[in-house]
């Protein structure tokens, strides 16, 4: 057994040979907390929850990090325009993010530091490379010279003659234009902490670098993020670390977009669709089903019909599920994963490939349903449930008990479905098919499938 993931430095895939045996240490770029998540800041979450319970089930003691960002020139900004305290405005978008996470079912980070809380480790780091000569002072701010460092670009594979550095308002005394800012001298009325070199607050490169190295040491195993992190901010993050005398990343792993009309989802382009929005309109555990299963390094391009057609696939092996379940009783995962699947996981996160495999698992199961073999219903679902275990998508797991909609509300709607199924059985009785067909014809138009069983009907919610 051998995990191989696709290493963005390295441009191939590779296989994973962690630092220490037995265990994976990941750092994540979280989120940067100016406003509300949409659904293309989720996707990173996701996919890189998908990651680490891989690696956990494959038997590594995982150690996952996922930074917050809580300060920053877009976060000033919106104090700014808002009139809000910007310790207000972060937090307030930390919470919505974490929402978010939980709402789509990822585990919780090991550490989740924010950037405000690690300035010493950032006086520290920029001390360190200004004595080696990786970095000056110029009018209250701090630059890396990326002149010192030979290996800068390697990641982003550009030439520095052609590089165009972003900057912010207020970097000046650059000694060259391609250097980038590691902190900024306080401006009126922004918020400073006191440095060596005078008050100022941190640039966002240098809070990864410091962070890191802070809760993973000189060297760690994955740093993931988005392919638009990638430059600047990856880049960047490896000049100060490896300058500053860490080894770092051995693995760097991106996750694509998700775009609305070939165009990223940003709300700077205003074509975001938040989180919070999305999941009042589609239950949870469909959500992750769309922006987790298709592979990782795939762009996803958001329509209604996709998310339609997401949903009719998850109802397919929930309705699996539940069928067994009502026939056998509770049925537990089995130990291990049909080998076909995990071989598809081992191959850079093959989620597509790992997903057939539970689609043909389940027909398999529907058709052992159908010739009445309990035995081998029962051992299909224990290998299902083992799979949808692994992609945080198993609809008998406490987590998603409910999904949103509420037990208690599902009882009544359950009580009331069947007492008017009951009328229409009385009907069939009868032999009164028009008044039977439209019963269950007014069931459907309210969003209800009705299944005919050798046990009776059966109601599930249908899709949109």
């Amino acid at each position: 057994m051998t995990i191989r993931l696709y290493d963005t430095d390295a441009r191939q895939v590779r296989d994973f040979t962690p630092l220490r045996p037995g265990c994976v240490s990941i750092y994540l770029c979280g989120a940067t907390v100016q406003a509300a998540p949409h659904i293309g800041h989720i996707r990173s979450g996701l996919n890189f929850d998908i990651m680490r319970r891989w690696f956990a089930y494959r038997g590594y003691d995982v150690t996952f990090v996922r930074n917050v960002t809580d300060i920053d020139d877009k976060i000033i900004t919106k104090s700014g325009e808002q009139g809000r305290p910007w310790w207000a405005i972060g937090y307030e978008n930390e919470r919505a993010f974490n929402e978010g996470y939980d709402a789509l079912g990822c585990l919780p980070p090991t550490y989740e530091p924010r950037a405000t809380g690690h300035v010493p480790e950032m006086i520290e780091m920029m001390r360190g490379l200004i004595e080696r000569g990786h970095a000056y002072e110029s009018e209250g701010n701090v630059y890396f010279d990326v002149r010192s460092f030979p290996d800068y670009l390697e990641l982003s594979n550009q030439e520095l003659d052609n590089l165009r550095q972003p900057e912010s308002e207020g970097e000046t005394g650059k000694r060259d234009a391609r250097d980038f800012a590691m902190w900024k001298a306080v401006k009126p009325g922004e918020p400073f902490w006191e440095t060596p070199w005078g008050p100022g607050r941190p640039g966002w490169h240098l809070e990864c670098s410091a962070m890191a190295h802070k809760y993973l040491g000189t060297a760690f195993d994955i740093h993931g993020g988005g392919i638009d992190l990638i430059f600047p901010h990856h880049e960047n993050e490896i000049a100060q670390a490896k300058a500053f005398g860490d080894d770092f990343a051995q693995y760097w792993v991106h996750n694509a977009w998700v775009t609305i009309a070939g165009e990223k989802m940003a709300k700077s382009l205003g074509n975001s669709v938040l989180v919070s929005e999305m999941t009042k309109r589609w239950r949870p555990i469909v959500l992750r089903y769309y922006l987790g299963t298709p592979h990782y390094r795939s762009m996803i391009e958001y329509s209604e019909e996709s998310l339609r057609e997401a949903e009719s696939a998850f109802a397919r092996i929930e309705g699996f599920v539940q069928r067994v379940v009502e026939m056998a009783g509770p049925v537990e995962p089995a130990a291990e994963v049909p080998p076909a699947f995990a071989e598809a996981m081992d191959d850079d996160m093959g989620v597509p490939q790992a997903l057939a495999i539970v689609h043909t698992t389940v027909r398999q199961g529907n058709s052992a349903l159908t010739a009445d073999d309990k035995e081998s219903a029962v051992a299909r679902l224990a290998e299902v449930r083992a799979m949808l275990g692994v992609l945080g998508l198993d609809p008998l797991d406490p987590h998603w008990a409910g999904d949103g909609r509420g037990e208690d509300l599902h009882g009544v709607v359950d009580s009331l479905v069947r007492l008017v199924l009951e009328q229409r059985e009385s009907a069939r009785g009868r032999k009164d098919y028009a008044t039977a067909d439209a019963i269950r014809d007014r069931l459907q138009q309210s969003g209800l499938e009705i299944e005919d069983t050798p046990s009776g009907p059966r109601w599930t919610l249908g899709s949109r």
